[in-house]
């Protein structure tokens, strides 16, 4: 495999799309060895055929606001690879959001579903529509205009879609009604329902939880675990608030979140009354944390990200590259232990070369946070049941798929020093799968 050679062709054919390259880069990069030493992904061509999408979908939504004016915006699916399973994965609804973004997305999400097991493939889908100021109705006048495109291309054993950023259970919600209502059919074509209707438990926190547990595991490998530790989390959404939820259970002082204002600062820890705060700020659609400082009279740092304050456990929540070198050189002569990054893609390639350089336990987002979508997996096989498990039985699973996935890290990432390269580790773990599943499937 000529790694160089499949990124100039991937960028000649995938123009001005950097977080693409990126994502591509870094899997083929940590893959490369293994590839070279198995020859039979060389001679299917399974790298090429895997960094080409199999379908692209855009469409113009169009949608009349409250005030009767027209507004017109642009909605994606990226169907990347179904080779295990449907495609699978979120949609995000967000002024950045862009093609490039969303082949990132979904090309992640690749390996991110097959590192869970369940027999999902990948795929994202959004709309650069701006959720934020507005109201109920002009939300779903726009998530039905959404769906009335995207209908035809998306099922319960072809696409399921979820939520992501400026998706949560009110637009899955309208996105569904629609859904129903053109096809007649109530069956579980997306996740993140709401739990009256087809809903799990556990669902809206399941990435955080996730992400904790599997930085637990990363923790028992050094003999040593949440209880005592102080974590720092950036954002203040649903998957913040899951893993502030777990940490604090576990032991830990959960003592920042953040938001695209900066960052606040509790020295005593976010817990109880104050991370049912956050979700109150998230549901009133602000996503600012000042009011958080003036709530509990703790400082606020305007424009500013956590990664400056000593902690043991750092897990970026928020979006993508958003540790960056000097955040990765801040944590480590800090002294921090542990980096699980529960965005997707949240450090740069700068910052990761810097903790693998120094030896510090960093997990991928790819591995850290598919517990959102194996939950999401499990709410698929209850609909498909025609069951609900309950809160105990969704939560055993989950911890039961994350211990699997960082199993399946160590397998494949232990150096001969003993470190764990977890991306190394992960990645390859998500490629074997897949692999071997388009080569049984022949050339399609």
């Amino acid at each position: 495999m000529n790694v160089q050679k499949i990124l100039a062709e991937l960028e000649k054919n995938h123009p001005a799309q950097p977080e693409f390259y990126q994502a591509v880069r870094e899997v083929l990069e940590s893959i490369e060895e293994f590839v070279n030493e198995n020859p039979q992904y060389d001679a299917h061509r399974i790298v090429e055929r895997l960094v080409e999408p199999d379908r692209l979908i855009q469409f113009r939504v169009t949608w009349v606001d409250d005030n009767g004016d027209i507004n017109v915006n642009r909605g994606w699916r990226v169907q990347f690879n179904n080779a295990i399973g449907p495609y699978k994965g979120g949609l995000r609804f967000h002024p950045s959001v862009t093609l490039g973004t969303l082949k990132f997305l979904g090309f992640e999400q690749i390996f991110k579903n097959s590192l869970t097991t369940l027999p999902m493939g990948g795929a994202k889908g959004g709309s650069d529509f701006n959720p934020k100021g507005k109201s109920d109705a002009e939300i779903m006048r726009f998530c039905q205009a959404f769906m009335q495109e995207l209908w035809r291309n998306i099922g319960p054993e072809i696409d399921v879609p979820a939520g992501d950023i400026g998706v949560g259970g009110r637009e899955i919600g309208f996105l569904y009604g629609m859904w129903k209502k053109l096809t007649r059919e109530h069956v579980g074509v997306l996740t993140g329902k709401g739990r009256n209707w087809g809903g799990s438990l556990i669902r809206p926190e399941a990435t955080g939880f996730g992400g904790v547990y599997f930085a637990q595991e990363m923790l028992a490998t050094k003999g040593t675990s949440f209880e005592g530790k102080v974590v720092t989390l950036s954002g203040f959404g649903n998957v913040t608030w899951g893993a502030a939820l777990k940490a604090v259970e576990f032991g830990a002082k959960v003592v920042t979140v953040s938001g695209p204002d900066g960052y606040i600062y509790d020295p005593d820890g976010i817990k109880g009354d104050k991370i049912d705060y956050l979700l109150e700020l998230r549901a009133s659609n602000n996503d600012v944390v000042k009011p958080y400082a003036e709530k509990y009279g703790v400082e606020f740092f305007p424009g500013e990200k956590p990664w400056g304050v000593k902690c043991d456990i750092a897990m970026p929540c928020a979006t993508q590259n958003e540790l960056r070198e000097e955040d990765a050189k801040k944590l480590v002569a800090n002294g921090c232990i542990c980096i699980a990054e529960t965005s997707n893609m949240g450090c740069t390639p700068e910052a990761i070369n810097v903790f693998i350089n120094n030896k510090v336990m960093y997990g991928p987002g790819k591995a850290v946070n598919a517990g959102g979508v194996a939950v999401s997996g499990l709410e698929m096989s209850q609909n498909s049941e025609k069951l609900s498990w309950t809160r105990e039985e969704v939560d055993a699973k989950l911890i039961r798929i994350m211990k699997d996935i960082h199993e399946n890290c160590v397998k494949y990432g232990t150096q001969p020093d003993g470190y764990i390269n977890y991306m190394k580790g992960a990645n390859i773990a998500g490629f074997i799968k897949v692999a071997d599943a388009m080569i049984d499937q022949g050339v399609i």
